[in-house]
């Protein structure tokens, strides 16, 4: 639900005397027994679970904290909501999340956002790193099915994120904290209320950073290069118009101008509907793929697929669409399509000439053999990828395949270079420099509405 500005604070509020001398912020008065305390620092240390009154302490999979009915006074609490849903938020969205956020509340004047800075923030000036996380929720009665749950992930031997093992629910006047680790990997659900606003008030504690275990370098994927098919595959399986050489060109231009081009009805029609039909079919197995710090969808072994699932997958990573695909982008993905100014073009107009575009033959290059790596994926509501520090940047081409979107569009943030719009036979493809990466946004629940899944044979090709 978003959140409006209700009273322009383009300057903080100009309050009176009695105003600024209202009533002050106060904890819940059991947090301030000495007994309490020391108990949840004894458990905190010792990496124990702790409850008692409002406190209930958790070690697993991290040691994190739920404080209910953390200020004393309602009245306090509903002057700090009225203040906050006052400010200007400002939409902020990339490939990790998409929320509503203020400024730094650390120069606002209003007497209740002062009295919370003061209880909950500190001063970090001369401080470095992040050690202690912590959100108060001034959320409306809230529900498990209204989603935004804080969930706190499990990790693996690598202290990489594997799943979900626990859902805290946002809950009026409470306060989670939770300390920041190497595996203290977390995420907010997404909100699928479209009456409620869950809004909260969160930061950090900051200190000396604890030691860090060297960064995991995930493998990479395994590198393969064309397999020997006949051309024949072509004309059973393509579109015939994308196999004539006069549209090629017309093609190769576009996608010289831009570096990307959408290729609608792709597939001819009854080979669409036999691949569809076996993929939204209940034999194939789909697994997750992650780890969710950069990725979670739907993925299979393409070898436990349908035969017309392989065929297609075939099509993709064979000689002759190799070859199709350079007459369609210029790109040095076959030596019969070399882009080599220096070249006599003999063996460029023997690729032309054929009724494909396509002829491939036997023979030697210098050069190492154009290679691919390719996945067929599965899309439901909630699956994204994120960008990460590890990927290897390079020259590439990416290719994406999609079937039954039925509408559905994902969408990269709104700075970036280039938005793709998933249609349903329609063939991807988008040239990759160094400095450009890729992700899917987060599919949200609005989108998943249209279709319960979608499906991708997504494929990156490297020249030779």
């Amino acid at each position: 639900m978003p959140v409006k500005k209700r009273q322009s604070d383009s300057e903080p509020c100009k309050k009176n005397k009695k105003e600024r001398l209202g009533e002050p912020a106060v904890i819940n008065s059991d947090l301030r027994d000495d007994a309490v305390q020391r108990g949840v620092r004894d458990a905190w240390q010792e990496k124990e679970s702790y409850s008692k009154g409002p406190v209930h302490l958790d070690c697993q999979p991290f040691p994190h904290c739920q404080i209910t009915d953390f200020l004393q006074s309602e009245s306090f609490v509903d002057g700090l909501q009225a203040e906050l849903l006052q400010l200007n938020f400002n939409s902020k969205s990339n490939d990790l999340y998409k929320f509503q956020q203020s400024d730094d509340l650390k120069e606002r004047r209003e007497h209740h956002i002062s009295q919370i800075r003061y209880v909950l923030l500190c001063h970090d000036d001369e401080l470095e790193g992040r050690r202690v996380a912590f959100i108060l929720y001034l959320v409306p009665l809230w529900e498990m099915n209204d989603g935004g749950t804080l969930d706190l992930f499990s990790t693996d031997e690598h202290c990489q994120p594997v799943s979900v093992v626990k859902s805290l629910l946002p809950r009026w006047n409470s306060l989670v904290f939770f300390e920041v680790s190497p595996v203290s990997f977390h995420q907010v659900a997404e909100v699928v209320s479209e009456e409620k606003c869950r809004l909260s008030l969160s930061g950090w504690f900051h200190g000396p950073s604890l030691p860090r275990p060297s960064r995991y370098i995930e493998p990479s994927a395994p590198r393969s290069p064309h397999i020997p098919r006949d051309e024949t595959m072509l004309f059973e399986w393509v579109n015939e118009m994308y196999l004539d050489p006069r549209y090629q060109a017309r093609v190769q231009q576009e996608f010289e101008d831009s570096s990307e081009i959408c290729l609608p009805s792709f597939l001819q029609e009854e080979k669409l509907r036999e691949v569809r039909s076996a993929l939204q079919s209940s034999g194939i197995q789909w697994s997750r793929r992650g780890p969710p710090n950069k990725r979670s969808y739907g993925c299979t072994d393409i070898q436990s697929t349908a035969s017309v699932v392989k065929e297609c997958w075939e099509l993709l990573s064979s000689e002759p669409f190799f070859i199709l695909l350079a007459n369609l982008t210029g790109l040095s993905l076959h030596y019969l399509c070399s882009n080599e100014e220096d070249g006599d073009g003999e063996e460029n107009s023997q690729a032309a000439g054929s009724r494909s575009g396509v002829s491939p033959t036997n023979t030697n290059t210098d050069k190492g053999p154009p290679t691919f790596v390719g996945e067929l994926r599965r899309w439901a509501h909630g699956d994204y990828t994120l960008l990460h520090d590890s990927v290897k940047r390079e020259y590439a081409l990416d290719l994406q395949l999609h079937m039954g979107c039925s509408g559905t569009s994902l969408f990269t943030d709104p700075h970036s270079l280039l938005t793709v719009y998933p249609e349903d036979n329609s063939l991807a493809l988008v040239y990759r420099d160094k400095d450009t990466l890729k992700f899917i946004k987060h599919i949200n629940n609005s989108s998943s509405s249209h279709t319960a899944a979608f499906y991708d044979f997504s494929f990156t090709y490297y020249e030779q």
